[in-house]
């Protein structure tokens, strides 16, 4: 029973913090994307903000003790070593949320008429506050412990926003995240998911990690290369029937048959907030949708299969 406890838990856990990512989207971001280039701080937006925020961030610490914390007793900080786990796909979803929750505190605090700077470091630190906060949790848990590199991955998403923001202005580089349904949840749905949504979030086999860069970027000024055309850098691995090996169930054996591979993925992409409108919900849903990678032609490199091509690659 405590094992089965215990994947119903890591279920809820990432289930939950993609939830958590998508309210927070909606929430802080939405509502006024477009209108982001105030010199002069609005006080109601930025109070609507900060005690917004404040709420948010308890309310979800709150529910996330009593959800994944409440039942394993409280220990001293300690860690735990998990960077064999999922062939390193978990620390690149924490790259990537990171990444992301920093995009929209910086597009809310710029909504609210903040400075730049002071936008920047604020704003592109929220996922790292909010991941941080979790890691610590982890710590003081005897079910889980902190691990270094979840740490190390939520400060290279939180870094990879503010130094482009600070050197460039704008980010010519994007974290994005595809997913295919893969032909090996089947055989441990109790892991890898039982239905679809369980699988978009569990099954490591079909999630793929991009970095989406902009070409016109990189192009001098005045170029009429298209504005929102990118090229992307993927990467992804197959054969997981669990985080470090190929365990059927709890305590058994290897299943042969499976053989664990990374693969590296070329395509290109579409940055949505380079698409010109003047329509604020638009801007708001392109930013909101902009960390899917869109589906297009695609080149795979794997050890065992060599290069393989998609006519399109979700």
């Amino acid at each position: 029973m405590s094992r089965i406890l215990h994947a119903c838990i890591c279920f809820t856990k990432q289930q939950s913090r993609a939830i958590i990512l998508f309210v927070l989207i909606f929430a802080f971001l939405s509502p006024g994307y477009g209108q982001e280039d105030s010199s002069t701080v609005n006080r109601g937006k930025l109070n609507f903000l900060i005690i917004g925020g404040a709420v948010a961030y308890t309310g979800t610490m709150v529910g996330l003790y009593q959800l994944w914390y409440k039942d394993y007793e409280t220990t001293s900080f300690h860690f735990r070593s998990d960077n064999n786990q999922w062939m390193g796909l978990d620390k690149l979803g924490h790259a990537t949320t990171s990444f992301w929750l920093g995009k929209i505190g910086y597009h809310s605090l710029k909504w609210a008429g903040v400075k730049e700077k002071h936008a920047v470091w604020y704003g592109g630190s929220v996922g790292l506050l909010f991941l941080t906060t979790i890691e610590i949790f982890d710590g003081f848990s005897e079910g889980w412990g902190a691990s270094v590199g979840d740490l190390v991955a939520n400060f290279a998403g939180a870094g990879m926003f503010i130094g482009q923001q600070l050197g460039w202005k704008e980010q010519r580089i994007l974290l994005k995240f595809s997913y295919h349904p893969s032909e090996y949840a089947q055989y441990r749905p109790d892991v890898l998911g039982g239905t679809h949504m369980e699988r978009l979030l569990k099954d490591y086999n079909g999630q793929t990690y991009w970095l989406s860069g902009n070409i016109h970027a990189f192009l001098h000024k005045g170029s009429k290369f298209p504005e929102w055309l990118n090229v992307a850098f993927g990467y992804g691995a197959k054969g997981m029937l669990g985080g470090s090996e190929n365990l059927p169930e709890y305590g058994g054996q290897p299943v042969p048959g499976f053989k664990r591979l990374p693969q590296f993925y070329f395509s290109l992409d579409v940055d949505l907030t380079r698409i010109p409108t003047r329509s604020k919900v638009l801007k708001g849903i392109f930013t909101v949708l902009g960390f899917i990678k869109i589906p297009f032609p695609t080149i795979e490199y794997n050890a065992e299969d060599n290069f393989q091509f998609y006519y399109l690659y979700f």
